[in-house]
């Protein structure tokens, strides 16, 4: 595979990841305003769809131009068609040089002759090598930590381990067991250690560990994109919320003493140093962010103690979720590359020919006199 291809479908992940985001933002905002606005469950497993639709989505469109349409319909080509019908107040030569800036900028980086396509690149292999490492760091705790725990209980491939070096219970797998570590002094607390562990069982079900696998796997490349960040943050929240509503929908559970729960586990993973010591890919009991600021916690008691809601609602979220879908699949599309000559671009090139002529034809007359031994002078 050529190395413009992989660069252009790299673009396109960011680009899409962006669109993906405001997506969510806006749809959010709408769903807050209906009674799909407190259902986080099926909001979670919407978001975590899309997760792996975007990051998917190159490769699904590369193999859709590849064996179905090789030229679909791409933003480039309407733009072109706007301009033909004079929507667009622009030079023609500005014009064809504006929407050339994607392809100038893919071939400078491949073959990394300008000083700034040195300068991108270094900085990108600086970042992804940094990124890379913290990742390696955090699997390699994960690792330390899981090696010292002590296996509690075994359930099939589940095992409950406890740890003397964690403060807050998490939960991990590998690739034929799954985890859940707790701290040693949870054990002193029977009715938080029941709702820890359900709770920490519940983000099994919902998928949460397999998604933070892909996000990590995904940060090396995106470390750059604001977008990433935002979109993780939202994952992570929305987990939290899912699961504890989950927990919430149970018969005859003590609501009161799980708000407690979560409180206690905050000021315990505040008391050291322990939380801020980075363990990925894992899922914990509260997210240490919440430590240095309550709004998250607040938001979660907010949302525990909030009215439930009724329902599933099938036909609403398969109506959002095609809707969501279909707008990224169709966002991607669009973002592919033109087809070298058409019509239109035919048409464009000669309008940019002779807005070159017309310009060098109303400059000063230039002639070379043979008496100046070839010297180029303004004829008069």
């Amino acid at each position: 595979m050529n190395a413009d291809v992989l660069l252009n479908a790299y673009i396109d992940l960011n680009i899409l990841l962006l669109a993906g985001t405001l997506l969510w933002f806006a749809a959010r905002k709408g769903l807050a305003r209906s009674p799909l606005g407190r259902a986080y469950r099926p909001q979670l497993r919407l978001l975590n769809g899309m997760t792996v639709l975007l990051a998917a989505s190159p490769l699904l469109i590369l193999a859709f131009t590849r064996f179905v349409i090789a030229h679909p319909p791409n933003f480039s080509d309407m733009l072109v068609s706007q301009y033909l019908q004079g929507n667009v107040s622009m030079s023609a030569g500005t014009f064809e040089t504006t929407l050339g800036l994607r392809e100038d900028a893919v071939r400078g980086l491949t073959s990394l002759q300008p000083a700034w396509a040195q300068a991108v690149a270094a900085a990108f292999a600086a970042g992804m090598l940094i990124c890379l490492a913290h990742v390696a760091v955090s699997v390699f705790r994960l690792r330390q930590n899981l090696s010292n725990a002590f296996i509690w209980k075994r359930i099939g491939r589940m095992q409950l381990m406890v740890s003397d070096e964690i403060r807050v219970a998490y939960s991990t797998r590998g690739p034929f067991c799954r985890y859940v570590v707790l701290p040693t002094q949870l054990l002193n607390d029977p009715r938080d250690l029941r709702l820890t562990i359900a709770h920490e069982l519940q983000h099994f079900r919902q998928r949460d560990i397999e998604c933070e696998f892909l996000l990590e796997i995904l940060r090396p490349l995106l470390f750059w994109n604001p977008a990433f960040y935002l979109w993780r943050r939202e994952v992570r929240l929305l987990r939290e919320f899912a699961c504890d509503q989950a927990l919430m929908a149970r018969p005859s559970f003590d609501v009161r003493a799980y708000c407690e729960c979560l409180i206690r586990a905050c000021a315990n993973a505040a008391r050291g140093p322990a939380l801020f010591i980075r363990r990925s890919p894992a899922v914990a009991l509260v997210d240490r962010r919440e430590t240095r600021r309550g709004a998250s916690l607040q938001r979660r008691i907010i949302a525990v103690t909030a009215i439930q809601p009724q329902g599933l609602n099938t036909l609403g979220w398969g109506v959002v979720s095609l809707a969501m879908a279909g707008a990224v699949l169709a966002t991607a599309m669009l973002l592919q590359r033109p087809s070298d000559w058409s019509h239109d671009r035919i048409m464009l090139s000669t309008i940019v020919n002779l807005e070159r002529m017309a310009t060098r034809n109303s400059a000063p007359d230039l002639a070379v006199s043979a008496l100046n031994g070839g010297f180029a002078v303004p004829s008069k």
